[in-house]
């Protein structure tokens, strides 16, 4: 008879989500799938409320990437005033999301998934965690708390706090930056980088540990989105999107996402919360892609900073033919640390860095506008209306795991048919079920990270709803 095996809930990812298997009378996985099982209902909460609340608002979705959605929604609400901000206020939200793109992905690489590379997948449940990393590899985790910290006190002098800071408003930021300022963030930055260039050693020289995960982990041909500028670099603010696919060959590019509605589209499923974006032009099956780290830095042809050009050029020479596979998104992460570092550097240098003049005034002059950054996990867009008084009548949010959906539902399939035989089931197979996942760093409660262990019950069930196996952590 078929069975049902249920993972719930995921542990070391951000919310609350489960992984159902359906497997045959051999024990051979047919089906898998990704639920998210929570619903948050920002859309409608900002119904009704002033446009300009938005950022403040729209940042209270999330506590660990709460700057991604400032970007976004800040940049609708510029739209909706319909007005140029100033070069120094782009320069300093530039800056803003590289903090926070370094604080997320230090939290996800040295928190949720170097317990797995550094311990191994089928290394002892209670210690695969950052105290285990503590224990063995002290230097590591010091590492991974300093480079986390070094991201948020960047996000701290900027917007007043680390978490939900309301700096950004329509029309630019609310306060300049202080040469006092400017020289504490400058004095850090070296030392992100020698932070990340240690851990990419590392992590290289780790690789050869993971070969079969490499092959197995949402490997597999599809589509990868990013943002790029006119010199086609990966851009974490602004840009055009780029679309490759796994060979790096464009498949679209100049696409403007402020029209996404032409060609990304979304399909609703009966057993998730989250919906599963495609790319219109192909279909469902063909235009399944990938954002985040992965995506751009497979769908841009460079960072534009030396260091971070350098480690892209070695990972593409080393694994150009593999690249594919959603265990490099660990990799890419720390390359885009090592940009971030080198880019904020180079904005905080700017001749007018420390100008006053860094917002716009307006009333709104649009009913209608999207906004759109690379938030740490990928592209985010936020689309508003508003009516004739300036409060909102609607809002849609595509978030960067939403975009990875369709990928991470592959990915739980291919790793599960892989590692399961005879539907048995060891700690270590279902450790690398939710590691494919944690590969994609979701964010799904949008709230704060789990740490430690978390129970994991799993059943697996026959037709007839009898538990035939089952096992409790």
């Amino acid at each position: 008879m078929p069975q049902h095996i249920t993972i719930d809930p995921v542990t070391r990812i951000e919310g609350h989500a489960k992984i159902t298997l359906q497997v045959d009378d051999a024990g051979r996985v047919e089906d898998a799938h990704f639920h998210v099982t929570q619903v948050r209902g920002f859309e409608k909460f900002c119904e009704g409320r002033p446009f300009g609340e938005m950022p403040a608002l729209m940042a209270r979705i999330c506590g660990i990437c709460p700057v991604s959605h400032l970007m976004a929604s800040g940049k609708a609400c510029d739209a909706l005033l319909a007005v140029s901000i100033p070069h120094t206020a782009v320069t300093l939200r530039r800056i803003m999301n590289l903090g926070q793109i370094t604080q997320s992905h230090a939290l996800s690489f040295f928190y949720l998934s170097a317990p797995d590379l550094l311990l191994g997948m089928d290394s002892d449940p209670a210690k695969r965690n950052i105290f285990g990393i503590l224990a063995q590899n002290p230097q590591m985790a010091r590492d991974g708390i300093r480079l986390r910290s070094i991201g948020q006190q960047i996000i701290e002098l900027l917007g007043g706090k680390r978490i939900h800071p309301a700096w950004v408003v329509p029309g630019g930021v609310s306060e300049p930056l202080t040469a006092e300022k400017r020289e504490k963030m400058l004095v850090m930055l070296p030392e992100a980088r020698e932070i990340t260039l240690r851990t990419l050693k590392w992590l290289k020289g780790s690789l050869s540990q993971y070969q079969e995960e490499i092959a197995s982990f949402a490997n597999f041909p599809s589509l990868f989105m990013g943002l790029v500028n006119d010199a086609n670099q990966a851009d974490m603010y602004d840009g055009t999107l780029r679309i490759v696919d796994s060979n790096r060959r464009v498949v679209a590019e100049r696409l403007d996402l402020r029209q996404y509605e032409t060609f990304i589209e979304e399909k609703v499923e009966n057993w998730s919360y989250l919906k599963s974006p495609f790319y219109k032009p192909l279909g469902i099956q063909d235009g399944m892609y990938r954002v985040g780290p992965l995506a751009r830095l497979m769908a841009s042809e460079g960072y534009g900073t030396p260091e971070a050009d350098r480690e892209r050029e070695e990972f593409l020479t080393s694994y150009g033919e593999i690249a594919s596979s959603s265990f490099f998104y660990h990799y890419a992460r720390l390359i885009e640390i090592l940009h971030a570092s080198e880019l904020m550097e180079k904005l905080l240098h700017e001749p007018d860095i420390l100008s006053t003049h860094v917002r716009a005034h307006a009333e709104p002059n649009q009913l209608e506008a999207i906004g759109f950054s690379e938030a740490p996990r990928g592209m985010l867009i936020h689309h508003y209306k508003i009516d004739e008084n300036g409060l909102m009548r609607s809002a849609n949010l595509i978030i960067a795991t939403g975009h990875n959906n369709l990928a991470m539902n592959r990915g739980v399939l291919q790793v599960a048919q892989h590692f399961i035989k005879d539907a048995q089931i060891t700690d270590g197979v279902l450790n690398r079920m939710e590691a494919v996942i944690r590969a994609f760093d979701p964010c799904l409660s949008c709230s704060t990270h789990a740490l430690g262990e978390m129970p994991l019950h799993v059943q697996m069930v026959n037709a007839s709803g009898t538990v035939v196996d089952e096992r409790i952590r």
